[in-house]
């Protein structure tokens, strides 16, 4: 797979991260992203810390923004049967760059189906979340089929959980993706 966010964030083998929710009064929520030797590798940041509705922030261990996500909204996403998420990327003089758009089904009579899409600038790359992530049951599948990361359960917690990252395949995606969701069916991130 190629890299969506930096080929620094992708890794040769396997790994199983896990994923610590911050409440809500402590630090404004989100969520923290740590690896087998608990090091923290990402950070999420939602309106509890940013203030604003509908924007998210991936950070690295260090604290540097890594990904920008915003809810796409006005007039004509009011009037869409989908909700659209956009994730930009910092490029090397610091201007953000779109690297993917998610699309989830709005609670709508209208909506068929209820999958969400991720799609990846540039080209015709895709990749769905199959499952349901609140119960912690659920996957990033690419165009080709393949299972690129899966969410489960803490046993005893919801307010830890583990993903597993097949190699090779760009961690910070992943979990761009995993704040969306997040956010989406009203948890950490959210307001």
């Amino acid at each position: 797979m190629k890299a969506v966010v930096s080929k620094l964030h992708c890794s040769s083998a396997e790994e199983e991260m896990v994923v610590r929710r911050r409440p809500h009064v402590v630090n404004g929520g989100g969520f923290v992203v740590t690896d087998r030797k608990e090091k923290i590798v990402f950070k999420i940041d939602g309106c509890g810390v940013l203030g604003t509705r509908g924007d998210l922030v991936l950070r690295d261990g260090d604290g540097n923004d890594l990904l920008l996500i915003h809810k796409k909204g006005g007039i004509v996403q009011a009037l869409s049967i989908h909700n659209k998420w956009r994730g930009y990327s910092y490029d090397y003089q610091g201007s953000p760059k779109p690297v993917f758009t998610l699309r989830d089904p709005k609670n709508s009579c209208f909506s068929i189906t209820n999958s969400i899409r991720i799609s990846v600038q540039p080209g015709n790359c895709y990749f769905d979340v199959r499952g349901y992530f609140p119960d912690r049951d659920c996957s990033i599948i690419d165009s080709a089929g393949n299972v690129i990361a899966q969410v489960t359960g803490w046993i005893g917690s919801r307010d830890i959980y583990k993903v597993v990252i097949e190699a090779n395949v760009d961690k910070a995606f992943v979990f761009g993706v995993i704040a969306v969701l997040d956010y989406i069916y009203g948890e950490s991130t959210s307001c």
